[in-house]
């Protein structure tokens, strides 16, 4: 099954299931001498794994990572990065009775359409448990970019019809974000979203909502004028990710009803790191890129996330030989993918952001 690596020169290839002995991801064209160890990579997966509060998925899954290769004295030393994930939690019985039912929602139905036959054990490669290799190779990406000034941040801007207010993206802290169990930055708004949520699992039922992404720190410069454009990356990038069904930066959609005259951003000078005067625009209704190219603002985007799909209440469906009949999804599922959301929709913006990187370094000859 082709398919499964992401990135040029800073390459990650997945492998795994969710009811499976556990995940693999290598990673290929870290740079040798990046100080990294297993600890290093806990944060984000905390943040990512599930059973973390009542508003998501109770399924216990430690998600310790196993660095198998590719560091050597605690440092990177430039071969492929082998991490290992085991599952420990697995309750595949849940799905027995489902094996020969679609769920509606899932991709089970396109999954028999493409192989003829498929892992109904949850999910087998659709499985949100796989970005638990995605997030431990960012967190690697993460720290890379560090380096370089460049600091990656997702949140919870939406959920249902609850939505935050955040009058400076580029202003927000990892400590707001983190202040909360669903991981927006704005306390009222967040309390609304907890109450919501919590109202629609005692329905058994789900919400979807948005989540906005930021980069700040990265130098102009980056990405490709033609297929290659940092903004079509980007769109690929969150769009592979589980549940996502669209994807947006700067002004979005809002440029429909816009003039040019009230969308353009008018370039000025601002001052820079180093106190040297830099070229940079008055607004970013342009999202931080340009020409599918960075421009030194911060990049914004976001993503809608669809209702969780598995539900507890009975649903309609077909059986395989296209007979009408009932589905209720047993097992432990998010009543919203939101909260959890955040440190995958972060990992991709970072995967994306050091493969171009690394990309405009070799061009560019930057060390």
């Amino acid at each position: 099954m082709p398919g499964n690596s992401f990135g040029e020169l800073f390459r990650v290839t997945t492998a795994g299931v969710s009811h499976g002995p556990g995940y693999v991801v290598i990673i290929d064209g870290c740079p040798p001498g990046l100080p990294l160890s297993e600890d290093d990579l806990l944060p984000d997966l905390r943040r990512r794994r599930p059973g973390q509060s009542k508003i998501v998925t109770q399924r216990k899954e430690e998600d310790l990572p196993e660095i198998w290769s590719g560091v050597f004295d605690g440092k990177t030393d430039g071969t492929s990065i082998g991490i290992v994930f085991r599952n420990t939690d697995q309750r595949s019985h849940d799905y027995g009775d489902i094996k020969d039912k679609y769920r509606p929602g899932h991709a089970d139905f396109t999954f028999d359409a493409k192989y003829g036959f498929r892992d109904y054990r949850g999910g087998g490669r659709s499985s949100a448990r796989e970005t638990v290799c995605r997030v431990a190779a960012a967190a690697i990406a993460k720290k890379l970019l560090a380096r370089h000034g460049i600091r990656v941040l997702g949140w919870v801007q939406q959920v249902g019809d609850v939505r935050a207010e955040i009058p400076d993206p580029a202003a927000v802290t990892l400590e707001q974000v983190e202040a909360n169990i669903v991981r927006c930055p704005d306390p009222v708004a967040a309390e609304k979203m907890i109450e919501l949520i919590d109202s629609v699992r005692k329905d058994q039922d789900s919400i979807g909502g948005i989540s906005e992404l930021v980069a700040t720190g990265v130098p102009p410069g980056l990405g490709e004028p033609v297929f290659d454009k940092l903004k079509a990356d980007l769109a690929k990038a969150m769009l592979s990710l589980p549940a996502v069904t669209a994807f947006e930066y700067g002004a979005g959609f809002a440029v429909a009803t816009m003039r040019g005259s009230q969308n353009n951003d008018i370039f000025i000078p601002k001052p820079g790191a180093s106190g040297t005067p830099r070229i940079g625009t008055e607004t970013n209704r342009h999202g931080g890129m340009l020409g599918g190219i960075s421009s030194g603002e911060p990049i914004i985007c976001r993503v809608a996330i669809k209702p969780t799909s598995s539900l507890s209440r009975p649903q309609r469906t077909v059986t395989r030989q296209g007979e009408p009949t009932e589905i209720a999804t047993r097992g432990r599922h998010d009543p919203c993918l939101l909260p959890r959301f955040v440190p995958m929709g972060e990992a991709m913006l970072a995967l994306v952001l050091v493969d171009h990187w690394l990309r405009w370094r070799a061009q560019c000859g930057v060390v």
